[in-house]
């Protein structure tokens, strides 16, 4: 998808936090190609820093859990924090400084933005086997079984974006993401990798287990909507695609590719996190791409060799 699918963005400054993510890259390309887009990252893996510069991304190094932004312009139409920090190893200092304070200190630093947009996610609900979650439903802990911090981390930063738009008045969406996929990967794209290796994908007992992936075709597509949607306080919407499973996506997988899915009932597996996508259509309208056809497009982006005929 091109930066022509983000209507109504053009001619802006945007700074953009985690541009080498797999929902930052993808994002930050598209707004390259009609505006003035800075990223902040480690940019630790040079090839990355340097497909950003060939689009026109302006990049600078920052390590988010130091928060220093004194080599960053404070003059950024719109704010965008996809930047995400999860220590397998239980780094609660660290993980809870890149991801919470960060977030509060960076709209301090850029407190004249029109709006700042921050990517949450799913993982701060509490799960509720298939019942489709809303957005006042019960937050809680449901990734510490495989990232010890995430969750937790997640519902920190949420925190300190809903606090820092009430203390310097800067309109804020925070849009809560399920199963992000596309040409980028995403974790459908690391079930096939289990299949290509042979090996067992781990669920969880309580089946089926449900999600709703989106692909990055839409991410872009709704990132002009959801800056508009913001306020103060912070506007919080669910962002998803239509609702299905591990064991229905791995089939599926299987029939494109001629690989067996085999899986493994585990209770570290991640359980079952569904959502009500209402307030969502409400806002800023559902998701357009089919997963059937979103998964079989990311096989033939990122290995058509592996698709049968």
């Amino acid at each position: 998808m091109s930066a022509a699918s983000a209507p109504g963005l053009c001619g802006k400054r945007i700074l953009v936090t985690g541009p080498t993510g797999q929902v930052g890259l993808p994002i930050a390309l598209a707004l390259a190609a009609r505006n003035e887009v800075w990223g902040i990252a480690r940019f630790s893996a040079p090839a990355e820093r340097q497909r950003l510069e060939q689009a026109g991304v302006t990049c600078v190094v920052c390590d988010l859990a130091t928060s220093d932004f004194r080599d960053l312009p404070t003059d950024f139409d719109y704010v965008l924090n996809f930047a995400v920090a999860r220590g397998g190893n239980e780094d609660w200092d660290r993980d809870l400084a890149a991801n919470g304070e960060a977030v509060g200190l960076l709209v301090a630093h850029c407190r004249g933005i029109t709006t700042f947009f921050h990517c949450s996610s799913t993982a701060v609900y509490e799960p509720a086997g298939t019942h489709p979650l809303r957005e006042t439903d019960a937050l809680g802990d449901s990734h510490r079984s495989m990232f010890p911090t995430y969750s937790i981390a997640k519902i920190v930063s949420e925190v300190a974006a809903r606090t820092a738009a009430r203390e310097y008045g800067v309109p804020t969406v925070i849009a809560r993401l399920n199963v992000p996929y596309g040409d980028n990967g995403g974790w459908p794209w690391y079930h096939l990798q289990f299949m290509r290796a042979g090996q067992a994908i781990p669920l969880h007992p309580d089946r089926p287990n449900l999600y709703n992936p989106i692909h990055e075709d839409d991410l872009i597509r709704h990132i002009p909507r959801l800056l508009e949607v913001a306020s103060v306080p912070a506007t919080i919407v669910n962002w998803a695609g239509a609702p299905t499973s591990t064991e229905e996506w791995c089939g599926y997988l299987g029939e494109l590719t001629g690989l067996e899915p085999a899986f493994e009932e585990t209770s570290w597996a991640l359980p079952s996190i569904t959502i009500d996508t209402t307030r969502m259509h409400e806002l800023i309208g559902p998701a357009e791409v089919d997963w059937h056809d979103g998964f079989r497009r990311m096989v033939q982006a990122r290995m058509p060799s592996l698709l049968r005929g």
